[in-house]
């Protein structure tokens, strides 16, 4: 059987990999090509509560986020989400 990479998105609230997510998104190769294959955090409770909830369950981190630097009087500011971790996990094709 074919294998394929699936890919894990997670923004958590702190830069701790026990840390709750906050939003995520799963990209899937190993659905058929009919099935829908990114799944944004757009539902109501994301896949896992942490990255260690994620590892924890098979999937390895491929990437850790740079700690954003704030510079003074621009603390406040909004912008991207700074906790962003992307973690793989290679499975059976569901050819």
């Amino acid at each position: 059987m074919a294998v394929r990479q699936q890919l894990l998105i997670l923004h958590l609230a702190e830069p701790s990999l026990e840390s709750a997510t906050c939003a995520w998104a799963i990209f899937d190769a190993a659905r058929s090509a009919s099935e829908k294959q990114m799944e944004s955090g757009d539902s109501g409770r994301p896949p896992y509560e942490s990255v260690l909830a994620a590892m924890r369950d098979g999937w390895r981190v491929i990437q850790l986020p740079s700690l954003p630097v704030y510079r003074t009087g621009f603390e406040h500011e909004t912008g991207h989400l700074p906790y962003e971790y992307v973690l793989e996990r290679i499975v059976d094709a569901h050819d």
